[in-house]
């Protein structure tokens, strides 16, 4: 089995996103694109949308 690299992982997960009508928001597609660099992790990603999401649940309660 080869392994996938970290772009090629992404724009799959792109594509079957798209198959379902979504498109990424801007924030989501540029700490894509830092990953596909590798200047950020998907640990990194994970620990913006917490505090993104966290808060906005928050302002909404």
């Amino acid at each position: 089995m080869t392994e996938m690299s970290v772009a090629k992982a992404w724009d799959y997960a792109i594509g079957l996103i798209k198959v379902d009508g979504l498109e990424p928001t801007e924030d989501f597609k540029k700490y894509i694109e830092l990953e596909k660099q590798g200047k950020a992790t998907t640990h990194d990603l994970k620990k913006y949308l917490d505090k993104k999401y966290k808060a906005k649940g928050e302002a909404d309660a």
